[in-house]
């Protein structure tokens, strides 16, 4: 089994790597800098920045504003860089911000677009991404590799010193490309390793402004372990400010809260700049218990690009897709890797004890050090057991849900017959009473650590419930799982934590089914290897993939690789359901326009998605360029290799399932 892990894991290595090629494949203050001596930064292997080093690439010494920050928390990854606006529109002219070479150079659809890479003898590297248009003698060596290999997609190196650009150089214009929701300069500064820096930890850019502290918009308290509590109960306790205090004001939390054993602190917040109303991420979180300091972190320096998905574990993944809010974990949890942090031995989790009293305090702070105080109180209680009742509960109920590596159930029943009733798990013949933790409102709730052995399933008097998660899948190991349906490989950085797994399988009528895997409320790190076993092999595997899907009958084309034995296999970055589609339909385009001289091509394609496409005029290569969120080819005036527009042509569009379609025109 496990040389087979092994072997699928290469396989899937594979198909990450082909996926690269196709359309559509993707791809960091001023008191830190005080704080830190060259020695300690050279330990850490950080760079060595001088204050000024860099030249502001946008504008320089004008004012200017920040869509985004540098660890500003994205749905599934760290912000790496600024996001530099660009008063709404392209072509803004972009600078090199110091002496260096291009190194790197990027032509895409997706991810950062167009995107420029300038290495500098410190040993830095910035990086200029969702450009409209490159400026200098290596545009042009591009456009030539380009015609070399017929594709607009396309990354190309130089050697050193073939390409130097001076500080202040205009290198670029500035562009909405790539994965870019609208017009700006996404800026970044990385070190040889590829790790993200803060720019604006080196300071020197009065271009912009920020006398402004974090605003708090909420503070939260977790029980992390089976013995603790919060406010007597075990769930997380959310504090929300009835006013929402003034950019650095402090807030203290008047009341004293209760709680006993590891607990966890969270914060909710967001910054701003001068003179700009969108909310920017949080620097630096700094917490000390009773004076002592206890826990920070800082966001000035990601690993990229694996770095950036440890978000789905800096932050409470499960409460903000299901409540909405973006609570920061105050402490190190399982699986996170990353350098940012400054703890003590427990790494941020607090062991309160009963009849001892806490007083924390929280700094929220921004790059250019500006803080916003929090001070609440906690006291340890010893839990014990309560009850309290509740008319308003009229019929039986069970619900259980998992937290960590525990199971918590819940039982509401309106007869006082059954508060304080055990819970019995029942796995084959054998059976577990579980006592009630506390009885709140006529529920009753029950903990029990699913390390000592999964349940089949779960009963409370009359009501008997499928425990539906089949399988505990340990963290930093290579596991495999099987069912008659479908094969799953976790490598050792797949999961944050340890895993509690639900599969299942639906039939239908077309032969094929409907795969259910995990849960997308739980994250993961590192890919998961998914193998598909249909009942009938594809009578045409080429046109034939996985594709993510909804019940509501939306889809997304994941791709996947089949087998002699008729099952496909395919890298999944998230759980969800999936099925395996066919698609034989070729995708469409139409010439839309001339604008300028310049041809443009609406495109669509229904199930799979455009893989590929070439403008043949007269038999000879001219090179579009693509932009996914507005489903258009065009022709540019700058292209000096490429034949004219005029005369005989043919459009031809692929997909990702290999249907073709070539489009006769007449320019």
């Amino acid at each position: 089994m496990k040389n087979k892990a092994k072997l699928i894991i290469g396989l899937a290595l594979a198909l990450a790597a082909g996926a690269a090629s196709r359309v559509g494949g993707q791809e960091a203050d001023t008191a830190d800098r005080d704080r830190h001596t060259v020695s300690e930064l050279l330990r850490a292997g950080r760079p060595t920045v001088a204050p000024g080093y860099f030249m502001f690439p946008i504008a320089p010494g004008k004012p200017n504003f920040l869509a985004g920050s540098m660890g500003e928390l994205r749905p599934n990854h760290f912000h790496g860089g600024l996001d530099i606006k660009t008063g709404g529109g392209v072509n803004q002219p972009v600078y090199a911000a110091a002496d260096g070479y291009v190194s790197r150079l990027k032509q895409s659809s997706f991810g950062y677009g167009n995107v420029l890479y300038i290495t500098h003898p410190n040993g830095t590297t910035t990086v200029y991404g969702h450009l409209n248009e490159f400026k200098g003698a290596f545009a042009a060596e591009l456009l030539r590799r380009q015609y070399e290999k017929q594709s607009y997609e396309l990354e190309a190196f130089f050697e050193k010193d073939k390409y130097p650009v001076k500080r202040g150089e205009l290198v670029a214009l500035s562009g909405n490309t790539g994965g870019s929701a609208g017009p700006h300069l996404h800026w970044e500064v990385r070190d040889a390793q590829d790790r993200q820096y803060n720019p604006l930890q080196w300071g020197g850019f009065p271009e912009i402004q920020d006398h402004l502290g974090p605003v708090l918009q909420a503070f939260a308290v977790e029980p992390l372990g089976i013995e603790a509590r919060v406010k007597n109960v075990f769930a997380k306790a959310l504090f929300v400010p009835k006013l929402q205090p003034a950019p650095g004001a402090t807030t203290t939390w008047a009341d004293t809260i209760s709680a006993y054993g590891t607990v966890g602190l969270l914060v909710q917040g967001f910054d701003r700049f001068d003179n700009a109303w969108n909310k920017n991420g949080i620097q630096r979180v700094t917490m000390t218990v009773n004076g002592q300091p206890f826990y920070q972190h800082n966001i000035d320096a990601i690993p990229f690009p694996t770095g950036t998905r440890q978000v789905g574990n800096f932050v409470d993944f499960l409460y903000q897709n299901t409540q909405g809010r973006t609570l920061q974990k105050l402490w190190v949890d399982e699986g996170n890797d990353l350098a940012m942090y400054t703890t003590g031995p427990t790494k941020g989790r607090l062991n309160v004890e009963a009849g001892k009293v806490y007083n924390i305090d929280i700094t929220l702070a921004d790059s250019y050090n500006n803080q916003t105080p929090v001070h609440l109180v906690i006291r340890g209680e010893q839990p014990a057991y309560f009850k309290t009742r509740s008319a308003a509960v009229k019929r039986p109920a069970l619900r259980f849900e998992v937290t960590r590596n525990l199971l918590k159930a819940v039982v509401a029943d309106p007869s006082a017959d059954s508060v304080g009733a055990n819970l019995t798990l029942l796995r084959g013949n054998r059976r577990l009473e579980v006592k009630p933790s506390y009885t709140q409102n006529s529920e009753n709730v029950y903990l029990y650590d699913l390390r000592a052995g999964l349940p089949d399933s779960i009963r409370f008097g009359s009501i008997t419930k499928k425990f539906d998660r089949q399988v505990m899948i340990p963290a930093g190991k290579e596991t495999s799982y099987a069912t008659n349906h479908l094969n799953l490989v976790f490598g050792p950085e797949t999961l944050f934590g340890n895993l509690y797994l639900s599969t299942s399988f639906k039939p239908e009528a077309t032969g094929s089914g409907f795969w259910t895997v995990g849960s997308p409320l739980q994250p993961l790190y590192h890919t998961a290897v998914l193998t598909l076993k249909p009942a009938t092999p594809p009578a045409d595997p080429r046109r034939t993939a996985i594709y993510s899907a909804t019940a509501s009958g939306a889809r997304a084309y994941l791709g996947g690789v089949w087998d002699d034995k008729g099952q496909i296999t395919a890298n999944i970055r998230q759980f969800a359901s999936y099925r395996i589609l066919r698609d034989t339909t070729a995708p469409r385009g139409s010439l839309i326009g001339r604008a300028g001289g310049q041809l443009s091509f609406s495109v669509g394609d229904d199930m799979s998605g455009l893989a590929s496409y070439r403008l043949l005029i007269g038999g000879k290569f001219r090179m579009l360029r693509y932009e996914h969120k507005k489903a258009l080819l065009f022709t540019v005036a700058s292209d000096t290799l490429g034949p004219r527009l005029h005369g005989p042509a043919e459009l031809h569009l692929t997909d990702q399932a290999g249907n073709e379609r070539v489009i006769p025109l007449s320019l």
